[in-house]
């Protein structure tokens, strides 16, 4: 066996929560080792939906600007379709992804990010390129085979695929991003919920140009209400666009009890074309393959010096586009806390706090995908189109609802309602931003329990509460404007306050740890022209708000206090572990 290699971070994976959680190692300065047992990055497109606080992210670790450029605009992904095929009978459709004029308006008062369309197979090359710009070692076809640990770190043992030997690496932690079937999250044994292999679907990836059938109501996704559309998948036939308007994927479903059928270029081209409903158009087949829809979570994300992330500890459908949002969300969380232990910052037990925070998000995540399939049926429903029957029967049903009769219009009303329902799925806002975080690297300042005003699925509710995600307001600074999320992040804590806040300001000077100190007001550094952040931060000009690295509120203090420093030392205490 050959020499050991020695980090301070290994990473199993490269896709979205391994290639982000390198990106913010190496932003950070953690040196770090990203290893794949494959022989490139992603090379169909997979995940796609980037929603707000993902952009947020990215935004923080400044790759915001190279996404946008590769990305389909949000813009171009609204107008989701429920149709009999692209060609064919269109039977409603939802404005998506924030493009209802009053999502788009809570989008821009909730965020200074845009949602977009960014498939994996392009998203994968800017976290990864840029991780390794700033240090990220990266490893391809270099596969994990097992590992142990120790009271000071873990060593893995790998083998090179290309030269077929075995080799060591030993960090002090290993963080496990490699898939629905993680090798790292079984050797360590973490704890799961729910089922693997609840039905079956298809992804087929072609090329067609099919502008004529999508360009005058763009959309991401195109569902499609066809015979066999109901039997296992994600509840319908989808065709969808991944590079307007030439570039497609395909999603279909199979009985999972019988296994996938034969994955012939024949069979794939007979599921494009009754999904598009042109049989002359062009059509290119480039992959097919068959996955199976998955309703698992991990209880617990890591055992001692070994966590995981991503797929790995949440395993669900692609329903409400949440899969690498929340793997890379995960990886966020997770690589400050790292950072701060690595550079004795912090004690060991803020590595706890990991679980406590995203395990819960990842259970959440989980139920909601797998939710959403089953509100697809109420369409079908609409159409009697769930119990067995021919396909000529079908279509009769379909165009019935076409009829001058009361009947029919009972049915036009019950499809209406059933389509308008998929919004839970497609301007899911809440779900997106209404992460709160409760454990030991949170401070609670004993304010009464957080109540929702709306749906805190549907609707974002900004909160300065500790655990919640600072409130974005824009702020001017000179000529610049800027958003409080602008302020914070960086690797570092902050600490926000205002006129009379100079106390706190003394506070985070007197600390060991580092602080970048924020003051709001006239004549300050940043003002509030519009007022929005004398609202939303929820506490007086002399209050505080510290801000961890990941942009979540760690404490908070409504007013001035004499005794700030104490008050602060105390809270940094209890959040570094050292309490």
């Amino acid at each position: 066996m050959s020499t050991t290699v020695e980090t301070d971070v290994l990473i199993v994976g490269s896709g979205p929560a391994g290639a982000s959680a390198a990106l913010a190692l190496s932003t950070y300065g953690v040196p770090n080792i990203v290893v794949t047992r494959y022989a490139s990055l992603a090379d169909t497109p997979r995940a796609h939906i980037t929603n707000q606080r993902t952009m947020e992210v990215l935004r923080d670790l400044g790759v915001e600007q190279e996404v946008v450029a590769r990305a389909t605009p949000q813009h171009l992904m609204g107008n989701t379709t429920f149709c009999t095929s692209l060609a064919g009978e269109e039977l409603g459709r939802v404005r998506s992804w924030g493009n209802d004029p009053l999502v788009q308006a809570a989008h821009e008062l909730a965020s200074p990010t845009r949602m977009c369309d960014m498939p994996q197979h392009l998203m994968e090359p800017v976290l990864v390129d840029a991780a390794v710009a700033r240090g990220t070692s990266l490893r391809f076809e270099t596969e994990y085979l097992s590992h142990t640990q120790d009271a000071d770190g873990v060593t893995a043992t790998v083998r090179d695929r290309l030269r077929g030997d075995t080799y060591e690496i030993r960090a002090k932690y290993l963080v496990g991003a490699d898939g629905g079937r993680s090798r790292v999250a079984e050797d360590a044994g973490l704890p799961m919920s729910g089922q693997m292999g609840v039905a079956g679907s298809i992804n087929i990836v072609f090329e067609a140009d099919l502008a004529k059938y999508t360009a005058h109501r763009p959309s991401t996704l195109y569902w499609v209400l066809a015979p066999g559309a109901t039997v296992g998948g994600i509840g319908a036939g989808l065709v969808r666009c991944v590079r307007p308007w030439h570039e497609w994927l395909i999603v279909w479903g199979y009985d999972v009890t019988a296994g996938a059928p034969d994955l012939t270029t024949e069979y794939a081209e007979s599921v494009v074309r009754q999904l598009v409903g042109d049989v002359e158009i062009p059509v290119t087949i480039k992959s097919s393959s068959a996955w199976t829809v998955n309703e698992m979570y991990a209880e617990n994300y890591s055992h001692g010096r070994v966590f995981c992330a991503g797929d790995a500890t949440h395993r669900h459908p692609p329903s409400n586009g949440l899969g690498s949002n929340t793997s890379i969300q995960d990886s966020y969380n997770l690589a400050w806390k790292l950072k701060l232990v690595l550079d004795g910052t912090a004690s060991p037990k803020l590595l706890d706090t990991y679980s406590a925070e995203r395990a819960p998000i990842g259970k959440q995540v989980v139920t909601r995908a797998n939710q959403s399939i089953g509100e697809t049926a109420p369409i079908f429903e609409a159409l009697d189109g769930l119990s067995p029957q021919t396909p000529e029967q079908l279509w009769a049903n379909i165009a019935a609802r076409k009829d001058a009769t009361e009947a029919a219009e009972k049915q036009r009303a019950g499809l209406r309602e059933a389509i308008a329902f998929k919004v839970y799925e497609f301007n899911a806002h809440g779900v997106d931003l209404n992460q709160r975080y409760a454990s030991d690297a949170v401070v609670p300042d004993g304010t009464p329990a957080e109540t929702f005003a709306r749906d805190p699925e549907l609707h974002h509710q900004p909160t300065s509460r500790p655990g919640a995600r600072i409130p974005h307001a824009w702020l001017i600074s000179g000529t610049r404007t800027v958003s409080t999320l602008d302020t914070v992040g960086k690797g570092r804590f902050t600490l926000l306050t205002g006129i009379g806040g100079e106390g706190w300001l003394r506070a985070a000077e007197a600390q060991d740890v580092d602080i970048a100190t924020v003051v709001v007001g006239p004549g300050q550094e940043y003002e509030d022209p519009y007022g929005d952040w004398a609202r939303l931060s929820e506490i007086s000009d002399g209050g505080a708000l510290l801000v961890r690295p990941d942009g979540f509120v760690a404490f908070r203090h409504a007013t001035a206090a004499p005794d700030a420093e104490a008050l602060l030392s105390d809270a940094l205490r209890r959040i570094l572990g050292h309490a």
